[in-house]
């Protein structure tokens, strides 16, 4: 069995990305942003984290190698990779780019991976992969990750004509990282030269030169960015952190504000203490609201001790927390609100506080749930001395994953 000694990894990062330069895509695809860092940021981040990987060997065009040492000087304090990262410059084909990177490594270097930093979604489940079935081999050979093909494919003529349909179960798409003792890949790439072979990837040069390659499988998330339509790769995954508020609202009777619920008029009679409009409906919303939010109360945002509040609609106290809520990106997914009075009756009202509520929520109405109830002759509400309401707020807000 071979033993691996001292295990380092060239990623591959001087690439033209001619293929979406020609969709209009200016920027190469290895410096594309992805979670506040270019795609090659996030090989060199995985295959610090193997324990095994000694070093990487970052291999980037001739006209990008000070931007890089400058990018990886100003990532240091950020990614804190632990391992060295010797940069060496690319050539015009993918092949001279590994042959440069191999002329980098450390004498000391036993064995290698060959990595394309467009594929940053590869997984540390992969390279454990592909190092437990090199580690069970008994003879000097590759090993490469590859999915099985799904589609039928058929080899063609000049002219598009079908010369054979080909069997698909022994077929495979090829990716990366790819294993190699470094004396293997090496001679490998030594014959190519001398033959003037080009390669599709390493493996075929190690075929070449009568090896044999293992395959294990792949992952079908480790793609390589290579057209437009493979940038929907690049959307940031958000995450939903769902939040609950609670609001409590009490307002006295025998006031000389007629009592308002949920911005809906419901009795001249009634008559609530008050320094706006006293509706508790709205007041205990505006509450809930805020304890989402994480920002006080409504008497911190609208104090009784401020005269321009006065006898404003409490409908204004909502659509100020409401924009609130818009600015921090809260997002509301239900509303419950229990009214507890003795008088008046709400049932004849609430379908009218529901709609009003849902419209300014901006939530189908169903999603507005609202109850009523006495308290028996119980306490102050039970005595028809005053009202209060109670609101829970459900909802959440998205954030970006964070980085690394």
């Amino acid at each position: 069995m071979p033993s691996i000694n001292n295990l380092w990894s060239i990623v591959l990062a001087a690439g033209r990305s001619s293929r979406l330069r020609k969709t209009g895509i200016k920027q190469k695809k290895q410096f594309l942003e992805y979670k506040g860092f270019p795609l090659f940021v996030h090989s060199l981040v995985k295959f610090s984290s193997i324990p095994l990987i000694q070093g990487i060997v970052l291999v980037v065009s001739e006209e990008d190698f000070e931007l890089v040492q400058t990018l990886l000087v100003s990532f240091d304090s950020r990614l804190n990779l632990k391992i060295p990262i010797v940069l060496a410059k690319g050539g015009e084909l993918r092949q001279e780019s590994v042959y440069n990177g191999l002329q980098c490594l450390p004498r000391e270097c036993s064995h290698v991976f060959v990595h394309d930093a467009a594929r940053p979604f590869f997984s540390s489940v992969l390279v454990d992969r592909i190092l437990e079935k090199y580690i069970s081999l008994e003879n000097d050979e590759g090993v490469i990750p590859a999915l099985q093909v799904k589609d039928t494919i058929k080899q063609v003529d000049q002219y598009g004509k079908v010369i054979t349909t080909l069997k698909r179960c022994y077929l495979r798409s090829v990716q990366t990282p790819q294993l190699f003792s470094f004396e293997l890949l090496k001679k490998a790439h030594d014959h190519a030269r001398d033959k003037e072979i080009v390669g599709t990837d390493d493996a075929s040069l190690v075929e070449e030169i009568g090896h044999s390659v293992c395959v294990v499988n792949g992952e079908e998330q480790n793609i390589k960015i290579t057209t437009k339509e493979d940038l929907k790769m690049l959307a940031i995954p958000k995450q939903k952190v769902f939040i609950t508020g609670f609001g409590y609202d009490v307002h006295k009777y025998g006031g000389d504000k007629p009592l308002i619920l949920g911005g809906i008029p419901i009795s001249n009679k009634i008559k609530v203490v008050a320094h706006s409009d006293g509706d508790v409906v709205f007041h205990a919303l505006v509450d809930a609201i805020l304890g989402c939010l994480g920002e006080g109360d409504i008497g911190e945002l609208f104090p009784d001790s401020d005269k321009d509040n006065a006898n404003l609609p409490s409908s204004i106290f909502v659509s100020e927390v409401l924009l609130l809520a818009e600015k921090k990106g809260f997002h509301f997914t239900h509303i419950d609100i229990t009214i507890i009075a003795q008088v008046p009756k709400i049932s004849p009202f609430k379908k009218q506080i529901q709609k009003n509520i849902a419209n300014l929520i901006g939530l189908p109405i169903e999603r507005v749930g609202l109850k009523a109830t006495t308290e028996e002759g119980l306490g102050f509400t039970g005595r028809k001395e005053g009202i209060k309401a109670v609101v829970i707020v459900s909802g959440y807000f998205e954030f970006e994953e964070d980085n690394f």
